[in-house]
């Protein structure tokens, strides 16, 4: 399999625990919007410490991208990750398959889990192809939802933001399950994408 280092040149803070990596793009490097890479810090003792990661910009992009929440209390790769300053350096390898968009429909994201649709959504909505597409996107609190803002933007109201934490007005309040599905979708016979912690998924 394929390794290439590349140079981190821009880092920034997204929400509390989520930052935004910018990084150099090897020559004839190609992704597909949902496709994802075995990352590591190329740094002593973290070389062969592999996570894997979505890439969160567009193919067409001269540079790559992760948007990665750093959980500081593992002490594991995303801490170093967390430590990272531009400058620093991921080893990544060939991209492999994760979500593929394959038409229009639901997609549910828990937390982190919507880092995979990131690029599926900004590539649809740079075609002016996401119409017809709705996010279910569930967090504990509004803090912690990563790139708000833009997902309204892109998705209006196709986008419900559910929080598992804390009541808010303007967000839905409770866990996405069996109950909740059935309230809000009316048509089961669409393409469905899901992304989000075991027990949600499960």
């Amino acid at each position: 399999m394929a390794e290439y280092i590349v140079k981190i040149f821009d880092i920034k803070q997204i929400i509390h625990n989520v930052k935004r990596f910018r990084f150099e793009k090897p020559n004839g490097y190609n992704f597909i919007p949902g496709q994802a890479t075995d990352v590591s810090v190329n740094k002593g003792g973290w070389k062969d410490k592999l996570n894997p990661f979505t890439f969160t910009c567009l193919p067409e992009d001269n540079f790559l991208e992760f948007t990665i929440k750093i959980y500081n209390e593992r002490h594991a790769v995303t801490e170093q990750i967390g430590k990272l300053e531009v400058g620093d350096s991921f080893i990544i390898k060939d991209v492999f398959g994760t979500i593929n968009y394959k038409g229009k429909g639901v997609f549910i994201a828990g937390g982190a889990g919507i880092t995979p649709f990131l690029a599926i959504l900004r590539d649809l909505h740079k075609k002016n192809k996401l119409k017809g597409n709705k996010l279910i996107f569930s967090n504990k609190t509004e803090k912690d939802i990563i790139l708000r803002e833009e997902l309204k933007e892109m998705l209006g109201n196709d986008v419900t933001f559910v929080l598992t934490k804390e009541k808010k007005k303007g967000y839905d309040y409770g866990r996405i399950d069996a109950s909740y599905l059935g309230k809000k979708i009316k048509d089961f016979n669409q393409n469905f994408y899901i992304c989000g912690p075991l027990e949600m998924v499960k």
